[in-house]
């Protein structure tokens, strides 16, 4: 994936980020549950995932699942003496399974949200992103983010972009997809004229399609990603976080980054 000077460099946490994280952060000493002790004796880690979301996590000719998320989960698996196994489930129900127990974790460029740290809750962040507007190269028209006022918008359902859509408002139309493969589809074609997409998988398929498609300079939102978990499991929490802090210290995360993005993004 191409490096943009912004996009795979270090942003700044928000405020409400750095609140939850330092909350979550001193009840990971307190607990004394035994989540960690449980997947262990298991010996698996189900991660609940969005296998159509590359270059993070996606399946290549042979159906087999790549990505970088998925790189980092087999070194996660192999620092912790676990098998890693892979739930592919849609994204708008993804926290709702992860309660139910349909899987143990969500690692799956998961934003980090004061909704959803409601609900469940994560690592700290383990790469950072943001929520971008892709338009066909021809579109003359739409150049700054006024521009998308009462045009045809597209993005995937359930997704911090739906988020940031509905924060920006004042479409005619947002349309919603269940992936991002077919919202660029209907981009392709005319049937939605912007897409608000994550970074790290737009700036990947504008590299596979050249010349098709270009991005605004202006983001929607900038994003901080971390690992999901349910709430009261802070001993596998903390088991995962501190594997997360050893494979970056070595340098391994260094090398699963410059694989897929061609640079070190763990800064």
């Amino acid at each position: 994936m191409r490096k943009s000077k912004r996009v795979l460099s270090k942003v700044l946490v928000m405020p409400m980020v750095i609140a939850l994280l330092a909350v979550t952060t001193v009840a990971w000493g307190a607990s004394s549950d035994d989540s960690w002790e449980k997947i262990k004796a298991a010996g698996v880690i189900r991660i609940g995932v969005d296998d159509a979301f590359p270059p993070m996590e996606y399946r290549d000719e042979k159906g087999n699942l790549i990505g970088f998320d998925v790189d980092l989960a087999n070194e996660l698996g192999k620092r912790l003496g676990v098998e890693i196994v892979w739930v592919p489930t849609a994204w708008d129900g993804v926290i709702l399974a992860l309660q139910s127990g349909k899987f143990d974790m969500i690692l799956s460029t998961l934003t980090i949200t004061e909704e959803r740290a409601q609900k469940i809750d994560f690592s700290p962040p383990y790469i950072y992103g943001a929520q971008i507007v892709v338009v066909r190269e021809q579109n003359k028209d739409i150049n700054v983010l006024a521009d998308l006022k009462g045009r045809v918008v597209g993005t995937q359902l359930g997704s911090t972009g739906q988020v940031a859509a509905e924060k920006f408002g004042g479409f005619k139309d947002l349309k919603l997809y269940a992936t991002y493969p077919e919202a660029f589809t209907d981009l392709a074609i005319g049937r939605i004229e912007a897409l608000i997409v994550d970074e790290f998988v737009g700036r990947y398929y504008i590299t596979k399609q050249e010349g098709a498609y270009r991005v605004l300079e202006e983001v929607m939102e900038e994003e901080s990603i971390g690992i999901g978990f349910r709430k009261g499991e802070a001993a596998f929490r903390e088991a995962v976080a501190q594997a997360i802090e050893d494979i970056k210290a070595d340098g391994t995360y260094a090398e699963i980054s410059k694989k897929w993005f061609g640079v070190d993004v763990s800064r």
